[in-house]
C-alpha cells in the first residue's frame, strides 16, 4: 500500500526540520492522502505513536483565513510532532468532505446566518461527510496500531477505534479563537461535540462563520 517515501524539510517556526512524506496506493477513494513522519527517539516499551489526522483546508492551512482554526491547529500539531516525533495524516477532505467549491457555497449561506453544519445540510450534504476509514488503513500500512491522537474531535477517536486502531490517549489542541471564528467554534463545540473551552472575554458575534 505504501507507494513512495521521500525525505523533505518542513518549516517549523523559523527552522527547516527533516521529515518523511509518504504516499499510498490502493485507497478506495482514490484521494491523494499523504503522511508526514517526524522521527524522534522512542522511550519505554512499545509507546503509542503521536498522530494528528488533519483534514485539508485550503483557506485556513494555506491562506490563513480568519473564519476557521484549521491552519493554527495544523501548525500546532506540526510543532508537537517535530518535538516528540510522530505522524501527520493529511486527508484530502476539504470542507468536512464536501469539497472546496461547495465549501465556498457554504460560506455564502453562513453569511446569511446558518452555522457551518446547517450550511452543509442546506447544500444537500451531511453535517460532516468525512470518513476516517482510510486514515486507519494508512496507519496500519505504516505498522502503527497504537496511537496518542492530537484532536478535539471525538468522532476521529471513535472512527479510528472502530477500524482497529488503539487510541490510548488524546491531546487537545489549543483554542485558536478569533473575532471572525467565534460562531464557527461555538458550532463545533455544541453540534460537533468538540472539546473546546471557549473564552467569553471580549467576544464578538461572528457574522461570517
Amino acid at each position: 500500500m505504501l507507494a513512495i517515501r521521500q525525505s523533505v524539510d518542513i518549516k517549523v517556526g523559523q527552522q527547516q526540520v527533516p521529515a518523511e512524506i509518504i504516499s499510498f496506493d490502493g485507497l478506495e477513494s482514490g484521494k491523494e492522502h499523504v503522511a508526514l513522519r517526524f522521527n524522534r527517539a522512542e522511550t519505554g516499551d512499545n509507546p503509542p505513536t503521536l498522530v494528528r489526522v488533519h483534514s485539508e483546508c485550503l483557506t485556513g492551512d494555506i491562506f490563513h483565513s480568519s473564519r476557521c482554526d484549521c491552519g493554527e491547529q495544523l501548525n500546532e500539531a506540526i510543532n508537537r510532532l517535530d518535538q516528540f516525533g510522530g505522524v501527520l495524516l493529511y486527508m484530502r477532505q476539504e470542507g468536512r468532505g464536501i469539497g472546496l467549491y461547495n465549501k465556498l457555497d457554504a460560506y455564502v449561506l453562513q453569511d446569511q446566518g446558518l452555522d457551518t453544519y446547517a450550511a452543509n445540510v442546506e447544500l444537500g450534504f451531511a453535517e460532516d461527510s468525512r470518513d476516517f476509514t482510510e486514515a486507519a488503513e494508512m496507519l496500519k500500512a505504516l505498522n502503527i496500531q497504537k496511537v496518542e491522537l492530537i484532536t478535539n474531535n471525538p468522532r476521529k477517536t471513535q472512527q479510528l477505534s472502530a477500524h482497529g486502531i488503539d487510541v490510548v490517549a488524546t491531546q487537545n489542541t489549543a483554542v485558536h479563537q478569533k473575532s471572525d471564528n467565534v460562531g464557527y467554534l461555538k458550532a463545533k463545540q455544541s453540534l460537533g461535540q468538540h472539546e473546546l473551552n471557549l473564552s467569553h472575554d471580549g467576544e464578538q458575534p461572528c457574522q461570517n462563520c
